[in-house]
């Protein structure tokens, strides 16, 4: 059918590999936009970058309610929509990298890092986060899938 990709069925092992890093990516995000809420509001507004045009409390919380509503779609997402959801949480990502880079061309310290080693290191954490959504959802597969069925129509 045009449009409607299905991708090789992964091994059985890889699929509980991939769902419990879903679940676990999931629960981190959750996890971490409650804390934007409530118990490291401080921390976050460190990060937000000086010259961005928003109030840092109020970048906080959005994000922070962004968070909570992504870790929730990928504790629950169910099969067909779950590389849709890998391609927005790999996005979010990507849209909050610039906090991290901010976070060490400014040395601002926050969340233990309080060194520009460790922010740096830090900065390697965000394309692995991006890499983890794709992976654990299947976008990635999804994506290879959609190129060998449009390769085949053609």
């Amino acid at each position: 059918m045009r449009g409607e990709v299905i991708a090789d069925p992964p091994t059985r092992g890889s699929s509980v590999r991939r769902t419990v890093g879903r679940l676990g990516l999931g629960a981190a995000l959750a996890f971490a936009g409650t804390s934007h809420l409530t118990t490291a509001r401080e921390e976050f507004q460190a990060q937000v970058p000086p010259w961005f045009p928003a109030d840092p409390d109020t970048v906080v919380l959005v994000s922070g309610v962004v968070e909570i509503a992504l870790g929730c779609a990928l504790l629950a997402a169910p099969g067909r929509r779950r590389a849709a959801v890998g391609w927005i949480v790999a996005g979010f990502f990507v849209a909050i990298f610039p906090g991290n880079i901010s976070q060490l061309v400014t040395r601002t310290d926050a969340f233990g890092l309080e060194s520009d080693t460790a922010r740096a290191v830090r900065l390697v954490g965000q394309p692995l986060l991006v890499l983890w959504a794709l992976w654990s959802t299947g976008a990635w597969r999804a994506l290879r899938a959609a190129a060998a069925a449009e390769t085949v129509e053609r």
